[in-house]
């Protein structure tokens, strides 16, 4: 593995150098797990303001919602088509 297939992670207090593809599975993974919390805070915020449920009604809805098999694809490929766009992207504009 040669120094230009290792890329700079920033994270809290420190940067690491790790390989690209782990930062990239890194991201995806990032990006995912921001999804999922995004969507707890739509659906529990739906349920207070609308008054159909409590907050636990509104976990029980989201919890069956993210354990979807097509819930967890979707959200997987659209992050990674986003993080590998925007590498691509990037790319281009240096050129």
């Amino acid at each position: 593995m040669t120094m230009s297939d290792k890329t700079t992670l920033v994270v809290p207090g420190q940067k690491l150098s790790v390989p690209r593809f782990a930062k990239r599975l890194i991201q995806v993974a990032l990006s995912v797990g921001l999804t999922c919390a995004v969507a707890l805070i739509f659906v529990v915020g739906s349920g207070m303001l609308l008054g159909r449920a409590n907050s636990s009604k509104g976990l029980d809805i989201w919890l069956s919602f993210i354990q979807r098999p097509d819930i967890h694809g979707t959200m997987f490929l659209t992050a990674l088509v986003t993080v590998l766009f925007v590498y691509w992207q990037r790319d281009k504009e240096r050129r």
